[in-house]
């Protein structure tokens, strides 16, 4: 589009140019036939020059108007160049702008990939830093796994053997399964930032030798004691995920050897599902005995209900002997005093005697206490 637009004023700037030198040449000549003119001096010489003025003049306005064309289109090429050049200036602004925003952002990324890979390389580089970056690693996957210090699993108890784990699940029956969080690196990082094949291959081979030599620490400790109530394993967790790949794609055998030492590699993922399956059993057996205590709570109240029933039926029975009795008196007893009672009212009538008015002792005492209140 550039190349279009730098042409077209260069193609019509050639007309103007060519125009002018058509115009040079016609006044030439008509300069040269005014001079011929002159110098003949013959009766023809007036005509002549009227005739090369007219000429000339003729094609001076064609020139003129040819020009004048020209001129406008250059300056209608020149407005569209002006335009085109002030939207690209435009374009190129905004351009640069977000190039510039760009260039901030990743300026920013690489700042914070630097920090992250600088704090990384110190936690790689420092025993203590890498056993509290497992740590903290772990305590993440437990936290995922829904287990509660104090409760599923305890830190940094002391066995009785004076060793110390990083983590000790609780298991169900009094059985404990023991845990530890750190995992050499050092020579993983090594490794890393070799910067030939021999000494990666060599910083491999001395990475590859601290995990086997890490194996047999923890399988010699008494991590693994089953008369005083552990699992017959110890977890070593591998605190991240490529190291774990690495270790199984550089030592296929190390897991074999770790098994057989009753030590089980975990990295972050394998130990969630480790955990998923101790937790299932803590809760199975946490249902079992909830059971078997709702079957023995369950039977003492059964004995109980037994007792129950058999007061029941002895206060049945005795409800059912008041409530003879008590037909007896209501009826038969009742009607036999009645009858002499319904005599004794006949003989009275018949002898016009009038009743003799008894004093209630309960009315009188209640009117004794009504005239004390007034």
């Amino acid at each position: 589009m550039s190349q279009g637009l730098v042409i077209l004023p260069t193609m019509d700037l050639d007309v103007v140019l060519l125009a002018l030198l058509v115009l040079a040449v016609t006044l030439a000549g008509a300069a040269l036939a005014v001079a011929v003119a002159r110098r003949r001096s013959g009766p023809d010489a007036a005509a002549v020059v009227d005739t090369v003025v007219a000429v000339a003049g003729q094609s001076l306005g064609a020139t003129q108007s040819m020009i004048d064309g020209q001129l406008r289109s250059l300056s209608e090429e020149l407005a569209r160049l002006t335009q085109t050049v002030t939207r690209l200036e435009a374009e190129r602004g905004r351009q640069h702008g977000e190039l510039t925003a760009q260039l901030r952002a990743t300026v920013d990324q690489t700042a914070s990939l630097t920090s992250t890979a600088t704090a990384l390389r110190e936690v790689l580089a420092s025993p203590k830093a890498r056993g509290q970056w497992g740590e903290r690693m772990a305590d993440d996957v437990l936290r995922l796994a829904g287990l509660v210090e104090g409760i599923s699993y305890v830190k940094q108890r002391v066995l009785p053997g004076g060793t110390v784990p990083d983590f000790s699940f609780l298991l169900p029956r009094g059985l404990t399964l023991h845990m530890d969080a750190k995992f050499p690196v050092a020579n993983y990082a090594r490794c890393l930032e070799a910067g030939t094949d021999a000494e990666r291959q060599a910083h491999r081979r001395a990475f590859l030798r601290d995990v086997r030599a890490r194996i047999r620490e923890l399988s010699g400790r008494d991590y693994v004691d089953p008369a005083n109530g552990t699992l017959e394993y110890v977890l070593a967790f591998i605190p991240n995920e490529s190291i774990y790949a690495f270790v199984h794609e550089h030592d296929p055998d190390l897991v074999e050897v770790a098994l057989r030492q009753k030590v089980v590699l975990c990295s972050p993922l394998s130990l969630f599902a480790v955990l998923a399956v101790v937790r299932q059993a803590v809760d199975t057996a946490a249902v079992e005995q909830t059971s078997g205590e709702i079957l023995s709570v369950l039977g003492a109240f059964g004995q109980q209900w037994d007792r129950f029933c058999v007061g029941l039926d002895k206060v049945g029975r005795a409800v059912e002997g008041v409530e003879v009795a008590y037909r007896e008196l209501s009826g038969t007893r009742r009607r036999a005093l009645e009858r002499p009672l319904a005599r004794v009212e006949e003989l009275r009538r018949q002898r016009h005697l009038s009743i003799a008015e008894v004093v209630d002792p309960d009315e009188e005492n209640a009117a004794e206490v009504a005239g004390a209140h007034r």
